[in-house]
C-alpha cells in the first residue's frame, strides 16, 4: 500500500498521487511515512505537537505552513484568537496565528520560521528604501521644474 503524506490516505500501489490533495503529491511507502515520523492510518498518532512560532497575519502563517510542509515537518496553524470575547478577556485586538509541530521537530522548525522572518524583514526593509529613493526622485525641484515645462508651454497671458 502507499500512502499520502499530507493527509495520511491510503492507496493501492498502481496509484502514484494523492487525489484529495491539492497539487496530487506523490505517494510514499509505509517505510517512508514511519521515517518521516507519520503515522498510518490505522495507528493511533501520538505525537505531541508544541509550538514553534507564530504569524501576525493569515497570509505569513500560511507562508510558514508551506515553508514547513516543503521540509516534510507535520504542522498545525491555530488561531490565537477565536472570537470578540477574547478581546475583553486578553486585552489583545488583533489576531494571530500559532505555528505547531510534533515536540521532535521544534528546533528544526523554529530555525526555518526564524530564518523565513528574517529574510522577509530584509526584503521589506528593502522596498522601502527603494521607495524613499523613487519618492525624494519625483520631489526634487529640478523635476519639478521639469514637469511644469511639459504641462504647459510658457504663454504671455492675453493683453485687454
Amino acid at each position: 500500500m502507499k500512502y499520502c503524506a499530507r493527509c495520511g490516505s491510503e492507496y493501492q500501489d498502481s496509484v502514484n498521487a494523492c487525489a484529495d490533495c491539492p497539487g496530487n503529491p506523490l505517494l510514499v511507502s509505509a517505510e517512508e511515512m514511519r521515517s518521516r515520523g507519520l503515522p498510518l492510518p490505522h495507528e493511533l498518532d501520538t505525537r505531541v505537537f508544541v509550538r514553534a512560532g507564530s504569524a501576525e497575519d493569515p497570509f505569513t502563517a500560511e507562508v510558514y505552513t508551506q515553508l514547513l510542509q516543503d521540509a516534510n515537518i507535520p504542522v498545525l496553524v491555530r488561531a490565537g484568537r477565536s472570537g470578540v470575547v477574547d478581546k475583553l478577556t486578553t486585552g489583545n485586538v488583533l489576531p494571530w496565528w500559532e505555528i505547531h509541530v510534533p515536540a521532535d521537530q521544534q528546533v528544526r522548525a523554529t530555525t526555518l520560521i526564524e530564518q523565513e522572518r528574517l529574510r522577509e524583514l530584509a526584503t521589506n526593509d528593502e522596498a522601502a528604501a527603494a521607495a524613499e529613493a523613487e519618492e525624494r526622485e519625483t520631489e526634487s525641484p529640478a523635476a519639478e521644474a521639469e514637469e511644469r515645462e511639459t504641462e504647459s508651454p510658457a504663454v504671455p497671458p492675453p493683453a485687454y
